[in-house]
């Protein structure tokens, strides 16, 4: 009988993650910030001598949900922030290549999520209305990637983003920062949300 494929992964703490059937305990907030600070967003077709990370990109996100949604419960903010960190061992697939893969992809994104959030204090499963207006933060957050980083015009951004509320088109500049800080500055950004909840 053949040996069964390995399905975990070791992460830097030292923990050994289970693909198939992630834990909380072999979740950290380090392993996390790491991974996500070298995934690049847009399969690193952006402008800039960085790739946009899918750790920018989340600390974007959450910047947004908060102007959008000011007296929203901070464990909210910790799912914003949070709302793409299964990316951290799946990497981050651009829409065609996902829909390519199929429901695989999306239940182990799933079971990802819901250990993720569950080691940090949040509900396995996001409320859907919550979900909504994080999808929303990320839909603006992927529009100014887009006209900002990636190369598309403001209609084509629109078409397939939506469109922008102006104050926030004009108000978030995207900068390109090295790994490291990013990583940083998404682990100080989790201390603070986790300090308030």
């Amino acid at each position: 009988m053949p040996k069964p494929p390995r399905a975990w992964q070791r992460m830097l703490s030292g923990r050994r993650l289970d693909l198939l059937d992630p834990t909380p305990v072999d979740i950290e907030i380090e392993d996390i910030a790491h991974g996500l600070a070298f995934v690049a967003r847009w399969n690193g077709q952006t402008a800039g001598d960085f790739a946009y990370s899918v750790a920018e990109h989340s600390i974007l996100v959450e910047e947004i949900f908060v102007r959008q949604h000011p007296d929203v419960p901070v464990k909210w903010r910790l799912a914003a922030l949070l709302h793409d960190a299964p990316e951290y061992v799946i990497g981050d697939m651009i829409s065609p290549v996902k829909a390519a893969v199929g429901p695989d992809y999306e239940a182990l994104d799933e079971r990802l999520a819901a250990a993720i959030h569950i080691r940090f204090g949040l509900p396995g499963q996001i409320p859907k209305w919550i979900k909504t207006k994080i999808k929303r933060a990320d839909k603006i957050s992927a529009w100014l990637e887009a006209t900002q980083l990636a190369g598309f015009s403001v209609e084509e951004a629109n078409k397939f983003f939506g469109r922008v509320p102006n104050d926030l088109a004009a108000s978030l500049v995207l900068r390109l920062r090295p790994p490291i800080e990013v990583r940083a500055e998404f682990v100080s950004r989790h201390a603070e949300l986790m300090e308030a909840l």
